[in-house]
């Protein structure tokens, strides 16, 4: 019989079904990083949202033989260490179609039409004194007629490119293979950053992406341009872009993700969220509409019903 652990079942607000085979199954609400050799010892299948099994740890582990992680990303399982000592790892991909375009649309609209800074004006009572009927004391633009860098074409960047077309925008996109989409333009990185109004991130976090987009790459970007980011935190150099939107020299930011969640104090951007109109942070719930949640809880427990009839899937 299967042993089943589920070490952070808070972080999935959905129905998660048993799977159909002899089991047991153990939640925890959360897991620190020092709690998991206790807590998986004896179990056969480990799912992880966000909490790190590492090399260390998963020594310790002789009868683990599947990580169901209860997400796409990956890099909080040492993948190197799993393979050494044949633990399989699974994955959930093409969950949030919806969820995530829908949030990187919202983060760009808001600050393409600078809703914060319009926001805070009602809340301080400038509306009330106006001379006129309306405030303009904020840029507004349009989507219509601009051009979105998408840095990633993976499903998420096809679903925000169809997007975007839709708003009239054109779109262009960088991606390792050629892409077969006849209304994109293909771009290299530096030409994508030079000439967009826009730039969004949708790349897995790896050490060649780690801080893909650092000082250099947003020097190249356009004053006015905006960067997206529901992707991963490291992604980005931090320091590097609260440097940049506090020089002025790029137009704005929305981000959901940090390099470490949950954020330390001292975090450039957690700091910057209050200072500026044109940055904004939300806490990773791009991924987390009520639909889908669901969807990945159901792939989730699809994932290791396949792996105990012996045609393991989405393996990473």
């Amino acid at each position: 019989m299967h042993r089943i652990v589920f070490l952070d079942r808070d972080s999935l607000i959905a129905n998660v079904r048993a799977p159909g085979f002899p089991h047991t199954w153990q939640d925890h609400a959360a897991t620190s990083e020092d709690e998991v050799v206790e807590r998986l010892t004896g179990a056969t299948v480990a799912i992880t949202n966000k909490v790190p099994l590492r090399a260390a740890a998963l020594a310790r582990l002789p009868d683990l033989k599947l990580v169901a992680i209860a997400a796409t990303g990956t890099d909080n399982v040492d993948l190197g260490a799993c393979r050494e000592q044949g633990i399989l790892v699974s994955n959930i991909r093409n969950y949030s179609l919806v969820s995530v375009p829908e949030h990187c649309f919202a983060l760009l609209l808001a600050l393409r039409r600078n809703l914060r800074a319009y926001g805070a004006d009602v809340e301080a009572g400038a509306w009330e004194k106006s001379s006129r009927f309306c405030l303009l004391d904020h840029p507004i633009g349009d989507l219509s007629g601009s051009r979105l860098g998408i840095v990633g074409y993976g499903a998420l960047g096809r679903k925000v490119a169809h997007i975007a077309r839709a708003f009239g925008m054109e779109v262009c996109a960088t991606s390792r293979s050629t892409l077969d989409d006849p209304d994109v333009t293909q771009l290299e990185l530096d030409e994508l950053l030079r000439t967009s109004d826009v730039i969004s991130l949708h790349l897995p976090l790896t050490e060649q992406t780690r801080h893909l987009i650092g000082a250099r790459e947003l020097g190249l970007m356009k004053r006015s341009a905006l960067l997206i980011n529901t992707a991963r935190g490291g992604l980005v150099d931090e320091a590097a872009l609260a440097e940049a939107l506090l020089q002025g020299r790029i137009g704005g930011a929305g981000f959901d993700v940090l390099s470490k969640e949950p954020p330390v104090p001292d975090n450039p951007l957690l700091r910057l969220r209050l200072r500026l109109p044109n940055f904004i942070l939300t806490p990773h719930v791009a991924w987390a509409s009520a639909g889908a949640m669901q969807t990945l809880a159901d792939m989730l427990v699809e994932n290791i019903e396949a792996w105990a009839a012996g045609q393991p899937r989405n393996l990473v």
